[in-house]
This record gives structure tokens, sequence and C-alpha cells, in this order.
């Protein structure tokens, strides 16, 4: 009966260690207080991905909508104007003007120097981007939507998480892969999301284009295979 007894009071404590045991490895690491860790390393590849996004200093890109006012002229002032593929919008009185790689208010200078020289008499041009419809990134892998999704300059590989629902419950988060598309061509880089999450590693901004994998094991055997051999997380190879 002692031994019974023993057992059974063993039972429900041995199952409270085990519920609190999962939901440790569940809620993953926590965050660690003070500052994020926000500063680059270089030896780890991170250069430009600390960049923090300013609107004014932002560069317009092909794909990207448009807004265009002239003061006092409704004739020349559109609510939509998407940027073509080879950058640049058709404008009355003064045809095709190139936009991509030109900030906001330098679109606007150049606008106001092209109208300048037609019949307007010193024109006041404001430009604000509506739609940054050239920033989408794809999220596959281990997360709840993948698909192709939409974001706001300046949004993290945290944001591209979100933005496919957050990862599964059986993700391997410590082992997500950034590919890239650069001048060189492809380049490809691993991050720990758990260090992510607990603030110890940089949380990268995400570029136009980029393709995140969230655990490689759907991946071909070559991509397994090259990105086993990186000797650590956030360093990015160009390949």
């Amino acid at each position: 009966m002692k031994q019974a007894r023993y057992t059974s009071f063993l039972r429900p404590a041995l199952a409270v260690s085990l519920l609190a045991g999962v939901a440790a490895c569940a809620s993953g690491p926590s965050p660690q207080p003070g500052m994020a860790a926000g500063t680059p390393l270089p030896e780890l590849g991170q250069d430009g991905y600390a960049n923090s996004f300013l609107g004014a200093n932002y560069t317009l890109r092909p794909s990207d909508v448009i807004r265009v006012s002239v003061f006092r002229e409704e004739g020349l002032s559109f609510d939509e104007l998407p940027i073509n593929a080879e950058g640049q919008i058709s404008f009355p009185l003064i045809g095709s003007v190139a936009v991509a790689g030109q900030t906001p208010s330098q679109l606007e200078a150049a606008m106001e120097e092209r109208l300048g020289a037609t019949f307007l008499r010193d024109p006041d041009v404001t430009v604000n981007v509506v739609e940054y419809a050239s920033h989408r990134v794809t999220v596959e892998g281990q997360v709840r939507t993948p698909g192709i999704y939409q974001f706001e300059p300046g949004t993290r590989l945290s944001g591209a998480i979100a933005l496919a629902a957050g990862t599964e419950r059986v993700a391997d988060k410590g082992d997500i892969a950034v590919f890239r598309q650069t001048d060189q061509g492809v380049a490809v880089a691993k991050f720990d999301y758990n260090a992510v999450q607990a603030g110890t590693m940089l949380d990268p901004i995400l570029m136009p284009g980029d393709r995140v994998v969230v655990g490689t094991s759907g991946l071909s055997q070559f991509w397994q295979d090259f990105l086993k051999s990186l000797p650590l997380f956030a360093l990015f190879t160009r390949l």
C-alpha cells in the first residue's frame, strides 16, 4: 500500500514537471533585459543588416506606386502612378520621367525643374510613396502560412515570419536561411531565430526579393550540406 501511495503521489508531480519542461522548451529563450543586439559584426557578414529605414532617404524602385501632386494644378495631380519595370513614369507635359534610384525629394526637384521649363511658373510638386510594391519577401518552410508577402521598408526577419503567421510548433527555429540576390550573384545566410527573439543576435533588415526558409530540411541535399558547412550563424556567403 505504501508503494502504491508513493507511486500515486509521484505521477502528478512527474506530470507537472514534464509539462513545465515542455512549456519551457516551447517558449524558447527568455528575452535578455537591456538593449537588444543591434551592432553588425563584420566578421559574421552582418554589414548592411542594421541599416535603419529613413523615409526621407528611401529610394524609389520599379513597381512602387507614388502620388504626385502639383499645387493648384488638378490636371497634373495623380493619386496613384505606378513605376514601370524600366523605373519610369509617364507624366503630362514632360513625358517619361526616370524615377528609380531617386528619393521622393529628389524627384520633386527634378519634376519642378522640368515642369518649370514648360508653361508653368514656379511649380510646387509633392511626391509620396503610397505602395511599396517592390518590397516582397518569400517565406517558406516550417511556417504556418507560407507565401509571398509585401512588406514595409525597414521590416526585419522577425517581421517576415510574423507575416507568415509565425513558425510551426515543431519548427527548427535555430536553422533559418535567407537567400538574397546581389550584384555579385546569390548570397545566403543562416540565422538562429531563438537568439534573435532573445535579443542576443541582430534581427536583420529585409531587402526586396529576399527568400526566407525556416527549417532547411526541406531544401535539396546540396543546400543542406552547404548551409551546414557555414562556420557560424549570420555568415553571408556569395555563390
